[in-house]
């Protein structure tokens, strides 16, 4: 489980554990966070940047086992520029997380997985939708797509399933990031939850975000043999944005 210190990961791991994992091995930048994790099964802390092969080497060489399941979903968010104008630092960036880290961990979950195992990569309804000024983070999730697609068909011969799941707006911390959104919650007065609510009011058809909760029940939907034979599909949850 990969950023699984808060958010959409945080939740992956809570739900996991809920539904019986016996042993989750957690993977983020932020240590404190993970020391902090508290649940019912065994929990192996793995902290650094996914970015950083060093990292993957460690987490191999380590073993463990074979994998019944991985969740990838480390990533941030990058700055709102045109592309124009964007620095090629500020795309490095985005893509050093969100796309090198990404296939670094699925390396390494394809590797270690094991027969019948079930991937999941998380990816953005970004990836499907094009908006000015989301070039870096955009690529980057749209990349995640095409990736569960060929890692899916790579799999196939040992019952691996790859998915992708693509969530629209989600109340994480990773809008706290954006500087449209500071702008946001300061028209708010500071009230966060209002701007997130004028945001999706206007931005989603169903006039509301998802809960890092929500997503994580459908992550786990894709992760079981409820989904059959769902592989290289990429589940799209964001309330309409897309239609």
């Amino acid at each position: 489980m990969t950023g699984a210190a808060a958010g959409i990961g945080r939740a992956c791991v809570e739900a996991l554990a809920a539904a019986g994992a016996r042993r989750i091995d957690v993977v983020d930048c932020d240590g404190d966070s993970l020391a902090a994790i508290d649940l019912p099964c065994e929990i192996v802390a793995h902290v650094g940047d996914v970015a950083d092969p060093a990292l993957w080497d460690a987490i191999e060489e380590a073993g463990g086992g074979p994998l019944d399941a991985a969740v990838l979903n480390a990533g941030i968010a990058g700055q709102t520029e045109l592309i124009a104008r964007m620095s090629f630092a500020n795309w490095r960036k985005v893509l050093g997380v969100n796309l090198d880290g990404l296939f670094l961990s699925l390396r390494t979950a394809m590797r270690q997985a094991g027969e019948g195992s079930s991937i999941v990569l998380t990816a953005s309804v970004a990836g499907i939708k094009a908006e000015p000024g989301t070039a870096s983070y955009a690529a980057s999730k749209a990349a995640v797509i095409h990736l569960a697609k060929v890692a899916a068909k790579e799999g196939a011969p040992r019952r691996i399933r790859v998915n992708a799941i693509a969530p629209g707006g989600v109340d994480t911390a990773i809008w706290d990031a954006i500087p449209m959104f500071a702008d946001l919650v300061a028209k708010h007065q500071g009230d966060r939850a209002g701007a997130l609510d004028e945001m999706a009011s206007y931005a989603t058809p169903m006039g509301r975000f998802e809960s890092p909760a929500e997503v994580a029940q459908q992550v786990l939907f894709l992760l079981s043999c409820q989904s059959g034979t769902m592989t290289g599909t990429t589940l799209v949850t964001d309330g309409g944005y897309s239609l």
